[in-house]
C-alpha cells in the first residue's frame, strides 16, 4: 500500500507540475529567437508560397488544443522537420497532427477505470497499480501510432511522387527540344502531365507541382526556386536537385535538355532497383512461409505415429 501511496502522490505532483506549465508557459529560449530571425531574414530575402494546405476538417477542440501545442514545440525550439515533411506530404496540418496524439493518450488512459471497475467485478484481490501501469502503457503506445501512420502512409506516396518526378522530367525535356524555353517547359508539362479537372483522381502528385509552379507566379519567384521550396517542404531530393541544376543552366536549353533526360534516366534506374529488392524479399518471405507450412504438415502427419509410439 505504501508504493501505491507513493505511485499516486507522483502522479499528481507530474500533473499539477502540467497544469502549471500550461498556464504558465516559459519564454522561448535563445535558440528559439535566433531560428525566428533566420526565419525572417530569409523570408525577407525569396518569400515563400504556402505550397500545400493544411486539412481543414478540424473540430474547433482540436484546432485550438494544436496551435497550443504547437507554439509549445516552437517556445522549445523543437523542429519536428521530418514529422512537418510528412504531414506536408499528405496534405495534413501539424497542429492536428499533435492534437490527435493528445487526445489518443488521454483516451488511452480510460483502461485504467476499466480495468479498476473490471478487477473490482471479479473480486479478485490485486493491487490497482497494475491497472495504472497498464493504461500508462496503452497511453503511450496511442500516442506514437500517429506516428507511425503518417511515417508509412508518407513513405509509400514519396515513392510515388518520385516516380512522377521521372516522368516530369522527361516531359519538360522533350518541351524544351520543342524550343520552348524553362519557365514554359515546366508549366507546358506539368499541365499535360495534371489536368485541370482531374487533379483528384489523376495525379495528385503532379496536381502538387502545378501549384507549386502558380504559386510561384503570385510570389513572384522563378519555378525553380518554387520546386526547390516544394522538395524542402515534402523533403523530395530530386525536387531540390532539380531546383538547384535549373537554377544553374537556366540559360543553356542545351545543358538542361541533356542534364534532365540524365536525372530521368537515374530515377528510373533507381526506381527499378528498389523494385526489385522488394520482389526479393517478397520471394525470400513466401519461401519461408512455405517451408513453415511444410513443416507444420510433417509434423501434423508425424504426430499419431509418434503418441502411439511414446504411449505403446
Amino acid at each position: 500500500m505504501p508504493t501505491d501511496a507513493l505511485f499516486a502522490g507522483g502522479v499528481f505532483g507530474l500533473g499539477l507540475f502540467l497544469l502549471m506549465r500550461a498556464l504558465f508557459p516559459a519564454r522561448p529560449g535563445l535558440v528559439t529567437r535566433l531560428l525566428a530571425l533566420d526565419a525572417a531574414r530569409e523570408g525577407t530575402q525569396a518569400p515563400r508560397a504556402r505550397l500545400i494546405l493544411p486539412d481543414e476538417d478540424v473540430s474547433a477542440l482540436r484546432r485550438e488544443l494544436g496551435v497550443r501545442l504547437a507554439r509549445f514545440y516552437a517556445a522549445r525550439g523543437w523542429q519536428v522537420r521530418s514529422a512537418k515533411a510528412d504531414l506536408a506530404l499528405l496534405g495534413r496540418s501539424f497542429e492536428a497532427f499533435l492534437a490527435t496524439k493528445v487526445l489518443l493518450a488521454v483516451s488511452g488512459l480510460l483502461a485504467f477505470p476499466l480495468l479498476a471497475g473490471w478487477l473490482v467485478l471479479m473480486s479478485w484481490d490485486v493491487s490497482l497499480t497494475m491497472p495504472l501501469w497498464v493504461a500508462l502503457a496503452v497511453s503511450g503506445v496511442f500516442f506514437v501510432l500517429p506516428d507511425l501512420q503518417v511515417r508509412r502512409d508518407a513513405a509509400r506516396m514519396r515513392r510515388d511522387f518520385r516516380h512522377v518526378v521521372g516522368a516530369f522530367l522527361d516531359l519538360v525535356a522533350m518541351n524544351l527540344a520543342g524550343g520552348r524555353g524553362v519557365p514554359e517547359a515546366l508549366l507546358m508539362a506539368v499541365s499535360v502531365g495534371a489536368p485541370a479537372g482531374d487533379e483528384e483522381e489523376a495525379n495528385w502528385a503532379m496536381a502538387r507541382i502545378r501549384e507549386a509552379l502558380g504559386n510561384a507566379r503570385i510570389v513572384g519567384i522563378t519555378p525553380w526556386q518554387a520546386l526547390g521550396q516544394l522538395g524542402d517542404e515534402i523533403n523530395v531530393d530530386e525536387l531540390r536537385d532539380l531546383s538547384a541544376a535549373l537554377g544553374l543552366v537556366a540559360d543553356d536549353g542545351a545543358k538542361v535538355r541533356a542534364s534532365l533526360t540524365a536525372r530521368a534516366a537515374t530515377l528510373r534506374r533507381r526506381e527499378l532497383a528498389e523494385i526489385e529488392g522488394q520482389a526479393g524479399e517478397r520471394s525470400q518471405s513466401m519461401l519461408v512461409a512455405q517451408l513453415l507450412l511444410c513443416a507444420g504438415f510433417v509434423i501434423f502427419l508425424s504426430f499419431p505415429a509418434a503418441m502411439k509410439m511414446l504411449g505403446s
